[in-house]
């Protein structure tokens, strides 16, 4: 039975985050074309406001790809560090 709550729970939390992440009608009408839809409020109002969303999203690239490198290959050769400890247990 508890399972099943879970489930719902997660369900409708699956729901309300779904809905409230795209854009209203209204706040459409006020994105430029290539946000259209996807987000809220009135959108990049200058230039300064492109080159900081871009500068955000190169960091996020950036992170990511490093992320994914060091999760992958993490590059420790020590036979005393706690990866290895771990991953012969």
């Amino acid at each position: 039975m508890r399972n099943k709550i879970n489930y719902l729970f997660t369900f409708i939390g699956i729901l309300l985050i779904h809905a409230s992440a795209w854009a209203c009608e209204v706040c459409e009408k006020q994105q430029p074309k290539i946000t259209r839809g996807i987000t809220h409020g009135a959108g990049p109002q200058s230039n300064w406001d492109w080159v900081i969303i871009g500068v955000i999203t190169a960091i996020t690239i950036a992170t990511f790809i490093y992320s994914l490198k060091y999760l992958i290959r993490p590059g420790e050769k020590d036979s005393n560090h706690i990866k290895v400890s771990i991953l012969n247990n």
